[in-house]
């Protein structure tokens, strides 16, 4: 029989305390720290959560704590508190010294995976947030499913579905499926975040100028891939698809929708549309 080796599992623990440090006494200003982010300092107290904060971590050296991860966190904590009294839980490590703290700053999200809007939205339904109660069951009122890969019968495009409920509320999210379903029946390329985006921006600036009989006749006359042709011959994101609608919408149309009013400031434009196209790119949406 082989012998049997005997491992130190302590050799894959780190050599660190947990300390409560003021935050007055951490300093983050060695070279290697990237410079601080007021905006997201800004938004980050704004929506502050206790459960939210994560231990910061912390090289003494000559008596002196260098905070090489968490200077975002200790500076949101002290606005909060309006303090820099405010201890904050610190991982102290004694046997590190500039370079690899820089190595470690360098590499800390090196292996770190990212949740994706479907991991995020889901996990939002598991806490019975109503929001995103609210947008599944809008969803599942027309037979789909919010999923994380493109299938019949399911929209991927989750932070698409968020981001119109955010800027324009329920009856704009829910007459954009509707038009959406009506006119390509649940083709399965018709949930992009593109499609929904420019279906979206068409009823807020048309309203009820727009008819959705006219639309899903006019429109539904073209697939999604002529469409997108259109759409790209045109303007990237979803301007340009919405372009390629209004164009099919008025073909033989008498009440035709004024292609200008697209681009008019009626139109709250703050929808990322270019992180909507990365966002179907990475399988995602």
């Amino acid at each position: 029989m082989a012998a049997e080796t005997t491992v130190d599992l302590m050799t894959f623990v780190p050599k660190v305390t947990f300390e409560l440090i003021p935050i007055k006494n951490l300093v983050a200003n060695q070279e290697y720290q990237r410079n601080l982010s007021e905006s997201h300092i800004l938004r980050a107290a704004k929506d502050f959560d206790l459960y939210q904060i994560n231990p910061v971590k912390v090289s003494r050296r000559m008596g002196i704590n260098y905070v090489f991860n968490g200077q975002h966190t200790i500076e949101i904590v002290a606005l909060v508190s309006g303090s820099r009294e405010t201890p904050v839980w610190c991982m102290v490590y004694d046997d590190m010294n500039y370079k690899s703290e820089a190595h470690v700053f360098a590499d800390q999200q090196k292996y770190v995976k990212a949740l994706v809007p479907y991991e995020i939205f889901m996990a939002h339904i598991e806490a019975q947030d109503q929001k995103y109660l609210i947008i599944r069951d809008l969803v599942r009122s027309y037979d789909l499913e919010i999923s994380s890969t493109k299938a019949p019968g399911t929209i991927c495009a989750v932070s698409t579905l968020e981001q119109i409920y955010d800027k324009f509320g329920y009856h704009v999210l829910d007459r954009t499926i509707r038009l959406c379903v009506g006119t390509w029946e649940g083709e399965i390329n018709s949930f992009s975040g593109n499609i929904l985006n420019a279906i979206a921006r068409m009823v807020v600036i048309y309203g009820d100028t727009m008819y959705d009989e006219v639309f899903k006749d006019h429109v539904g006359k073209f697939t999604v891939k002529a469409i997108g042709r259109t759409a790209k011959e045109r303007r990237p994101g979803a301007l340009g698809y919405a372009e390629a609608m209004v164009i099919a919408y008025n073909a033989k149309c008498k009440n035709r929708l004024s292609m200008k009013k697209l681009y008019g400031k009626n139109y709250d434009e703050e929808i990322d549309e270019d992180q909507e196209e990365t966002d179907e790119g990475n399988g995602t949406e």
